[in-house]
């Protein structure tokens, strides 16, 4: 009688355990795996989910051939006057069939031996061209220049804000990131070493240490900037980067190649004081907006057209020597300036040898006078290298 109970209870057991393994596997057929049933999508196979999503697949594919990751080594002296090696990291890209790269010019710095990696890990030495550190540029150069893409150059004047961009790059020497934004702002003006960079591109694509130099692109695929600097606390990516105007940075690349360095336009006016309203009712000035030439150069074109600068010190104002008692700008072309960076945008913009027409208040009159604006001497030694 137990041998037949021990039996039931065995053959009952091994029912329960032919059944468990026939509901797992049902069970299994019905729920997927947490794994990838489908193989990853290559971009020759994906669909994109959106049209967004399909303009920044194209681009990068068909822009990174041309977009460079920049090492540039250099020997420098510490403390204790031992040679130590510098290194500087950063993006460029090609812009012409003869290999020449633009990049920023921190990014070359002193370099003595600059690096520079292609998609699939090829690697070439450059030379350098030249520099400019008015705008953050530098031109380097590969040799030969054999079956390299070409980024394709836009134009930086017809941009909108809400326009889509697109940056490729190397941040924190991930090679070849790419991130998507949309033009946050236009004519951005940034202090950086006691330099204004005007005009700038402000974007939140993500640009990180690494992007320094890289191409902000439109959805063409056109290159419409040059990611310069970013604006965080933390030195990481906080929703503002900013880009220099393609546009410029042409006008700045072809001299450097033709010329090895940058001619800068100038008026002679060497400083200004913006009329902000504390300073007008300080003055006794009537309510007018531009600056009071405080300095100009002796012999220089704003010397020569009669203006006037300071002659009087009237103690200091925001931290600098208040001069007053000069000539008042408030238009250049016909065109009403803001201040005195305003004005000196304006003549960076200019070409050597133009001609401007400032409109100017001395004395409670106003007139008009005509100056041509010569070959800034003060760029000559910074601008070369």
């Amino acid at each position: 009688m137990a041998r037949t109970s021990r039996s039931s209870i065995v053959f009952t057991l091994l029912i329960i355990f032919g059944v468990g393994i026939v509901v797992g596997m049902w069970v299994n057929k019905r729920v997927p795996s947490s794994g990838p049933i489908l193989p990853t999508p290559t971009p020759q196979t994906y669909e994109p989910l959106e049209s967004g999503e399909a303009v920044v697949m194209r681009v990068y594919k068909e822009l990174s051939p041309a977009v460079v990751n920049i090492v540039s080594k250099s020997l420098a002296y510490n403390f204790w006057m031992q040679v130590v090696p510098q290194t500087g990291q950063g993006t460029g890209f090609v812009i012409d069939d003869k290999g020449h790269i633009l990049t920023n010019s921190h990014v070359i710095g002193s370099g003595q031996t600059i690096e520079v990696t292609f998609v699939g890990d090829r690697k070439l030495q450059a030379i350098q061209v030249g520099q400019d550190p008015v705008s953050d540029l530098a031109v380097i150069r590969v040799q030969p220049f054999q079956g390299l893409a070409v980024a394709p150059l836009g134009n930086s004047d017809n941009l909108t804000v809400g326009q889509r961009v697109i940056a490729i790059g190397d941040p924190f020497g991930f090679q070849h990131t790419v991130t998507s934004g949309f033009i946050s702002a236009l004519n951005r003006d940034l202090i950086i070493d006691n330099r204004t960079m005007f005009g700038m591109i402000q974007t939140d694509a993500a640009i990180n240490p690494g992007n320094s130099g890289g191409p902000l692109m439109n959805s063409k695929g056109e290159v419409i900037g040059v990611n310069t600097a970013i604006v965080s606390e933390t030195r990481s990516f906080a929703g503002i980067g900013l880009a220099l105007p393609i546009n410029r940075a042409k006008k700045v690349a072809s001299q450097i190649i033709k010329l090895g360095r940058v001619i800068y336009p100038w008026s002679g006016i060497a400083a200004g004081t913006d009329l902000e309203p504390q300073l007008i009712r300080a003055l006794g000035l009537p309510q007018i907006k531009g600056f009071m030439i405080s300095v100009i150069a002796p012999g220089s074109p704003a010397f020569q057209a009669g203006l006037r600068g300071g002659n009087q010190f009237a103690g200091g104002y925001r931290g600098r020597p208040l001069i007053v008692g000069g000539d008042i700008i408030t238009a250049v072309d016909e065109t009403p300036i803001s201040g005195f960076e305003d004005f000196q945008n304006i003549i960076l913009q200019k070409n050597i040898g133009d001609q401007i027409s400032l409109k100017v208040w001395r004395a409670g009159q106003e007139f008009v006078t005509n100056l041509v604006l010569a070959e800034d001497p003060r760029m000559t030694k910074r601008s070369s290298i």
